[in-house]
């Protein structure tokens, strides 16, 4: 189940923030944030096949940059959604944004992009995003997510 702030995020996974997320500082660190919006991603890498066109004909996604915007601090226990959905399509490369949502606070604790490139790992240069692939986030990005 989803958050209603992440109703428009075709992808959203839930997470127990763990007593190993927080820093000295008691709250979670802020590279775990990263973290979650990795695992959240994956998800969606997952989904549209391209790890998968990765592993058959080394064409697969990679990290070009990432960014992130703190609003709420997160502590243990707590449980949250990491939404993920995509805002800008070029022929090589995708933004992604990202929005995790407290249970705690009830509201946005964290938003931020990413910016992930087709790569040809055997080439080793960027490639297109494989049609297939392409066409999977299309429809992945026009569905109604499940609330």
């Amino acid at each position: 189940m989803s958050h209603p702030l992440l109703a428009s995020f075709p992808v959203v996974i839930e997470l127990d923030v763990g007593w190993s997320d927080m820093d000295s500082f008691d709250h979670v660190s802020n590279l775990v944030y990263f973290r979650y919006f990795q695992d959240a991603r994956l998800v969606y890498l997952e989904q549209t096949g391209w790890l998968q066109t990765k592993r058959d004909i080394g064409q697969g996604p990679i990290l070009k940059s990432t960014n992130a915007t703190y609003r709420k601090p997160l502590k243990f226990p707590d449980h949250i959604w990491v939404g993920v959905r995509i805002t800008e399509f070029q022929p090589d490369r995708v933004t992604f944004e990202h929005k995790v949502v407290s249970r705690a606070w009830n509201a946005v604790a964290c938003e931020g992009t990413a910016v992930v490139v087709s790569y040809d790992y055997r080439a080793d240069a960027k490639c297109p995003i494989p049609d297939a692939v392409r066409a999977a986030m299309d429809v992945l990005e026009t569905k109604k997510p499940a609330g």
